[in-house]
């Protein structure tokens, strides 16, 4: 491997086992890495520190390892086994084939899982990968057999979908594909169980890795909420929220997003869950401008969970002014008794922003708002404490008088 030399005294983080090196750390280069190479990280007087994949950006080195066993041949193995053995402990992993309630999940959550750019969904037998770091694809195969051996008879078929995602380089080819298949195998969507709810996932085309996994305690809590009330589902994708509004007794639901696929993909997973299309409405058109023609009272639960408006810190202003007036236009419009769930998944925006961003939303309408529940992400999306820059997703549950 070449060697990464860091200038004295910015080997402190590295020691808090913080996996990411700064470029702007680094004193000295021995050697000639191509970006997604395995590079050493020594301190400046020559201790080992760590080894990981280089890259070229403000992040130089994403760490593997606080040691060199990223070099032994078992490691990726090892790894995901590790990050099973983690959805396991959260009671997301059975190990059975007998339809569980849950049958879908986040097997790999980067950082969280010390695998920094991996990211690795898994759905009913069905592995879907996308790799946000060059390293990361250049060893999509390795990673692909790893989970051939951890799984066993259990997988079907490993997807890597990475080419909205790792970094575009020269030698990369970055077309999606299978990298493993099963024999026999030939599905491009299937249907899997959340909390005993049915969805198609549709991995080859479908946004993400096909599927929203990280909101399942959220619409879990909505289901909670929604009897008898009228609930309005803005950024719906394909309908998670809106089938667990249904679920739980909802008089009437009403899905709103711009992409026509992901709205007959809603009517797609409502029908397959059984309720009454009667009580179900889906709008393709602008969230953002339908919610500026309601009329207020007419709805009482309201989900607002956008794309994420900041995708780099140069956009956190925006971004914040953006949240601020969505979530005004929601807290006015929102029947009285009503509620608000309200999401951001951007992760420069931090929970105090956040939080900061509803109370100009809140004071701006001069209504009484309460926060009933603050909402975060799943245990399969797993924060790893030396890396807080990984709680991405933070919401909020506001009563409104």
């Amino acid at each position: 491997m070449d060697k990464v030399f860091l200038k004295r005294g910015r080997e402190e983080s590295v020691l808090r086992f913080h996996p990411w090196i700064f470029s702007g750390a680094i004193s000295e280069v021995q050697g000639h890495p191509a970006e997604g190479d395995l590079v050493a990280v020594y301190s400046h007087d020559g201790t080992l520190l760590a080894c990981g994949h280089w890259q070229i950006g403000s992040i130089a080195v994403r760490i593997l390892s606080f040691d060199s066993d990223v070099l032994e041949s078992g490691f990726w193995e090892t790894m995901i086994s590790r990050a099973l053995e983690v959805r396991k402990a959260a009671g997301l992993d059975s190990g059975k084939a007998n339809g569980p309630l849950t049958d879908c999940y986040r097997l790999v959550h980067g950082e969280g899982d010390n695998l920094p750019g991996l990211v690795i969904d898994y759905y009913g037998g069905v592995c879907v990968m996308q790799a946000h770091s060059a390293g990361m694809f250049r060893a999509r195969k390795q990673i692909a057999a790893a989970l051939q051996k951890v799984y066993g008879d259990r997988l079907e078929a490993v997807y890597d979908k990475s080419s909205g995602t790792a970094p575009f380089k020269a030698g990369l080819d970055l077309v999606d594909g299978y990298l493993y298949r099963r024999p026999g195998f030939t599905d491009d969507c299937r249907t899997v169980s959340e909390n005993g709810h049915k969805f198609i996932v549709d991995w080859t085309s479908g946004q993400k890795t096909g599927f929203f996994l990280d909101q399942r305690e959220n619409r879990a809590l909505v289901e909670r909420y929604a009897s008898g009330r009228n609930v309005l589902n803005l950024f719906c994708y394909t309908g998670g929220f809106s089938v667990y509004a249904l679920a739980g007794g909802a008089a009437s639901v009403v899905s709103v997003d711009s992409s026509r696929k992901a709205m007959d993909m809603v009517d797609r997973n409502i029908a397959l869950n059984g309720f009454d299309m009667g009580r179900h409405t889906g709008l393709c058109c602008d969230a953002i401008d339908y919610l500026k023609t309601v009329e207020e009272g007419k709805y009482d639960l309201m989900i607002v969970d956008p794309p994420a408006f900041a995708k780099h810190r140069g956009a956190l202003h925006n971004a914040l002014r953006a949240y601020q007036r969505l979530n005004a236009s929601a807290i006015s419009k929102v029947a009285p008794g009503g509620l608000v769930f309200t999401f951001s998944c951007s992760q420069v925006v931090d929970k105090e922003s956040f939080a900061l961003a509803l109370f100009s939303a809140a004071a701006q309408t001069g209504r009484s708002v309460r926060i009933l529940d603050r909402l975060n992400q799943p245990a399969d999306h797993s924060v790893n404490i030396y890396h807080p820059e990984g709680e991405y997703l933070k919401g909020l549950l506001l009563y409104v008088g």
